[in-house]
């Protein structure tokens, strides 16, 4: 009688709880932004507003929101002066304050690099390759053992941004291999000596294109190439269909056996222009089914976080959307040499042209 009363009892307490909690994978384990432009946005009078309309600190929006993982940018020696160590253990100290965690993504250049460009910072551009990969090493942990010594020690760190073609053009391309290995090892080897718990992501963009990853880490694998996560890029209006990223992301785990983290992705919320600079990304709608309303924003942040979290064996980490936290300030645009330059990302930041935080933002921290 008392087995079939506490049976009893279990079967009523199963069908009164929500349906959330009876099945189902619990949240992300990283629902992040990137925020590398908001030291920026700060210093030129940048204001950031919650969903009532009240000023307060950026990060503790996102915070409150319920995002956990702050991604921030490194530079080398940018003609403006930030996304350098000096401005980055500021922010960092922030992040950790509120108790998230912390990604660090090494460009290894003065300005952008990306599957387009890989270009070596001024100051490295006549080393000889053995002097390269030591400045690689020595610039990865002397940035990291700096935020260690304040308490702010990396949990993740990129070494390189995008490394479709290698980095640090040409010495690092990846049609040498073996340069491309010897360099991305010297950061790896500078990440596990500050912190042997951070975790080392290699980073390629276009997260749809399976035959791109399957030969990169293949290649990788091959030239002894550490690493514990793979990082992708993937933005739906250029990384082919939401399918395709599915179909990448679940064949890449179990091909690697490594987890997977969307390191970037973003989706615009309006087409309306907000500092007379054109949007990069102006489409209505610029994914099917996904419009560039705040509605349609929510609904792509929430797809895609719905495809990593369902990535088999729990391998699926998280998602960063990209510059939560760029938005229309004059002086902040996307070029570190032309204070004059504008921002095409504005309408895709997680803060609207009145300051305010979109729903998105809630919507991602809920994932």
């Amino acid at each position: 009688m008392k087995r079939i009363i506490l049976t009893t009892l279990l079967l009523l307490t199963a069908l009164a709880a929500p349906a959330h909690a009876q099945a189902g994978p619990g949240r992300l384990q990283i629902r992040g932004a990137d925020v590398s432009s908001l030291a920026k946005s700060e210093a030129l009078g940048g204001v950031y507003r919650d969903t009532r309309g009240r000023r307060g600190d950026a990060l503790a929006i996102l915070s409150q929101a319920g995002l956990n993982y702050m991604r921030l940018k490194v530079w080398v020696n940018p003609a403006d002066g930030y996304n350098t160590k000096a401005r980055v253990l500021p922010v960092a100290k922030r992040v950790k304050a509120l108790g998230m965690g912390l990604l660090i993504d090494f460009h290894y250049s003065d300005t952008w690099a990306d599957p387009g460009k890989q270009f070596k910072p001024a100051a490295w551009e006549a080393l000889p390759f053995a002097q390269l990969r030591q400045a690689v090493y020595d610039h990865t942990y002397d940035v990291l053992d700096a935020l260690r010594d304040q308490g702010t020690t990396a949990d993740m760190v990129q070494v390189g941004n995008e490394i479709n073609g290698g980095l640090l053009w040409p010495d690092g391309s990846n049609s040498n291999w073996a340069n491309t290995a010897a360099l991305l090892n010297a950061g790896y080897d500078a990440v596990k000596a500050v912190s042997g718990s951070t975790r080392v992501v290699l980073h390629l963009a276009n997260g749809g294109d399976n035959g791109l990853y399957r030969w990169w880490f293949d290649n990788a694998n091959a030239n002894g190439i550490r690493y514990d996560v793979i990082g992708l890029s993937y933005y739906s209006y250029w990384h082919g269909t939401l399918a395709a990223f599915q179909s990448n992301l679940n064949d890449v785990a179990a091909r690697y056996g490594k987890p997977v983290v969307v390191v970037e992705t973003a989706h615009p919320f309006t087409t309306a222009d907000d500092d007379g600079w054109p949007n990069i990304i102006t489409a209505a709608e610029p994914y099917p089914g996904y419009p560039a309303t705040p509605q349609g924003q929510s609904a792509m942040l929430a797809k895609v976080a719905e495809i990593v979290r369902a990535v088999p064996n729990g391998r699926g980490l998280g998602l960063f959307t990209w510059e939560a936290t760029w938005t229309g300030v004059r002086g902040n645009g996307w070029d570190p040499a032309d204070p004059s330059s504008g921002n095409g990302w504005e309408n895709q930041a997680l803060f609207d042209y009145n300051d305010r935080a979109l729903p998105a933002m809630a919507v991602l921290g809920r994932l």
